[in-house]
């Protein structure tokens, strides 16, 4: 067996367990070094799960066993703290957004391809087995050849759970770049690159107010749109609407493609696990649940593990930043497009990264 990959993480927030708990699930890599502003929490973490190191970032990136840095920051901070890694010549997995910049996102790519190394971002929720199960559904035409779509997310706003919820509101932020990469990226898989956007935003509150937590009472002020609503053009013709919202108090995530045999309902995008239900193009309005399937990785970090064996075979990783940087052009364009009154072109491209091989998990 080659050795582990040796991990350092970035960013010690809430979900930072997410991430080492799928890391503990497996051998190929080992989280070697904890780096936060805050380096006290980042020494009790470090503690807790038995990490070696600990540190601020500059100290992670002193160390000779990091191979690939995990940056789990606020989006604010996530081309800077990418941009350090690969200019060290490290691998580098980010969360989602890969910038808020496409400028910047367009550097990262750049950077990677200059030093030689590796660049994956988030979402790798696809990778999952209820979004394989759907996807690969998708690929056997079982809907006939896909032609729209429908995705939709919405509720109140994290301003009601999080404990420091200001960079939601901040530009950079808002509930495009925070959960539209999630089904954006879900609808590309499913249908290819977007050529165009049109849309419409909102802001229904100038401020809001921290509900829980060490800041809870303080005042945020509301700096980005919080509902917006978007038509895209796929490459391949077909046409998707996608409403993104904090302004809501019903909670929904949906997302369905209809084609001309049938619709999927997918799983939820933000999720591993879930169903996917058949409709086939019938009067009845008869159903199918498909359960998924075994093949797929269980939770936040199953990229960074297709990353690794990508990394010892010499082969594509799946959460390839060109598909991430696609997305963070998409979004920008919707926010062009609403400040325009103007459909806008999309200039890049990616292809839809290929379904996981029968029995891929992670840790097999």
């Amino acid at each position: 067996m080659t050795r582990p990959l040796g991990l350092g993480i970035v960013g010690v927030g809430d979900i930072l367990g997410q991430y080492l708990e799928t890391f503990a699930l497996t051998d190929e890599v080992e989280v070697r070094f904890l780096a936060g502003r805050d380096v006290t929490r980042a020494a009790e973490r470090a503690a807790e799960h038995g990490v070696p190191g600990h540190g601020t970032y500059d100290e992670l990136l002193a160390d000779p066993t990091v191979d690939l840095v995990v940056n789990l920051t606020v989006p604010q901070a996530h081309h800077a703290i990418t941009r350090a890694a690969l200019v060290s010549g490290r691998h580098v997995w980010s969360e989602k957004p890969l910038a808020v910049d496409l400028a910047e996102g367009r550097e990262l790519l750049d950077l990677a391809d200059e030093h030689g190394v590796r660049l994956g971002c988030a979402p790798d929720t696809f990778l999952g087995p209820a979004m394989q199960t759907a996807l690969g559904l998708l690929a056997d035409g079982r809907i006939g050849t896909p032609r729209s779509a429908h995705a939709r997310f919405q509720y109140c706003g994290p301003d009601y759970w999080h404990p420091n919820p200001s960079f939601f509101f901040a530009p950079g932020g808002g509930p495009l770049l925070d959960m539209g990469p999630y089904y954006l990226t879900a609808l590309v898989q499913a249908l290819g690159p977007i050529t165009r956007v049109t849309a419409l935003t909102d802001r229904a509150h100038e401020t809001r107010t921290v509900a829980t937590g060490p800041h809870a009472g303080e005042t945020i002020a509301v700096e980005v749109p919080t509902h917006v609503l978007a038509l895209c053009t796929f490459a391949g013709g077909a046409i998707a609407d996608l409403s993104i919202s904090f302004d809501t108090a019903l909670f929904a995530a949906e997302i369905e493609v209809s084609g001309t045999a049938g619709t999927l309902r997918l799983p939820d995008p933000n999720r591993f696990d879930g169903d996917t239900t058949f409709f086939p193009l019938s009067i009845e309005q008869t159903s199918e649940t498909v359960p998924p399937g075994a093949t797929g990785g269980s939770g936040r970090g199953s990229g960074i593990v297709d990353m690794a064996r990508a990394i010892h075979t010499a082969q594509p990783h799946r959460t390839d930043a060109r598909l991430a940087f696609h997305v963070l052009d998409v979004m920008l364009a919707t926010t062009t497009s609403a400040e325009t009154g103007r459909p806008v072109d999309i200039a890049s491209r990616c292809a839809p990264a290929a379904l996981l091989p029968e029995g891929w998990a992670v840790g097999v």
